[in-house]
């Protein structure tokens, strides 16, 4: 967890991770593909589908058996693998990071060393363009563009609802106390509805400070400060719709008024320009 922690302080806001509702989904899908930060780095085997790393053109590897999938093993929280992949870390790095970053190609265990291993997986989101998915609450999507498929999908949501149950200054488990505050049906569940609810509040907080990268974060805003300001807003949009509905009242109560006038062969209320 350090190195998430020193990844995020070297390139989150960057890499537009100070946003709550961005950050949430990161920490998740993190926490997900490093086996609750757990894993930095691929357990070898060899298996059988490990022993032909070494011979993945498609990697980056050579075609020779050289020993090119066993050094490009998968690195860093989010398995960085192949010789393309890490060379292509280590070019980012040196670019937007410092232009004195390790050479990962000929020193790849260098991957995890700080803060470069927690860099890993912000290169990975970043370059892939994964907040597009976080800005639409979508998670379903941005599995599939990190998996290639909805493996742990629902580890991946458990993750997330405890992730922005966080942020919002609620406990990891507190699912039924962010309902009641968010006035959705409580049910301890976190169903479509009340990530949707999640995602609205997060994109309402402040931008959380990382201590260390560019763009220091504003007074954070409280979980209970933004349903106050959903509350005045719906209260607005209410208004509005009461509004609506008797000027319906109304237009119906003339149009049968005109119904009426036309069944008994007498002039129409409306027939005035």
């Amino acid at each position: 967890m350090r190195s998430v922690l020193a990844g995020l302080a070297a390139r989150g806001h960057g890499a537009g991770l100070g946003r709550p509702w961005r950050l949430a989904h990161y920490v998740a899908q993190l926490g997900h593909e490093s086996g609750g930060f757990r894993y930095d780095r691929e357990i070898w085997g060899p298996t059988p589908a490990q022993e032909r790393y070494d011979t993945r053109t498609d990697l980056g590897n050579t075609a020779a058996r050289d020993g090119d999938g066993f050094k490009y093993r998968g690195r860093t929280g989010i398995q960085i693998t192949g010789a393309y992949n890490v060379g292509a870390f280590s070019d980012w790095c040196r670019a937007e990071i410092d232009p004195a970053a390790p050479d990962f190609r000929a020193a790849p265990d260098l991957m995890n060393t700080d803060p470069w291993e927690g860099l890993g997986p912000i290169w990975y989101w970043e370059t892939r363009g994964l907040n597009r998915y976080a800005d639409a609450g979508d998670i379903e999507n941005l599995t599939r563009a990190i998996n290639g498929g909805l493996n742990g999908y629902s580890d991946r949501i458990a993750r997330y609802t405890r992730a922005a149950l966080v942020l919002l200054g609620f406990g990891p488990d507190d699912v039924r106390a962010f309902q009641e505050m968010a006035g959705v049906e409580v049910d301890g569940l976190s169903g479509p509805i009340t990530r949707g609810a999640l995602h609205q509040f997060l994109c309402r907080l402040a931008p959380v400070d990382f201590g260390g990268s560019a763009g220091a974060a504003a007074d954070p805003i409280s979980a209970e400060a933004v349903a106050d300001d959903l509350r005045a807003e719906l209260a607005e949009v209410k208004l509005g719709i009461d509004a609506t509905l008797a000027h319906l009242a109304d237009l119906s109560e003339k149009i049968e008024g005109v119904l009426a006038a036309d069944d008994a062969g007498g002039p129409a209320p409306f027939s005035e320009h």
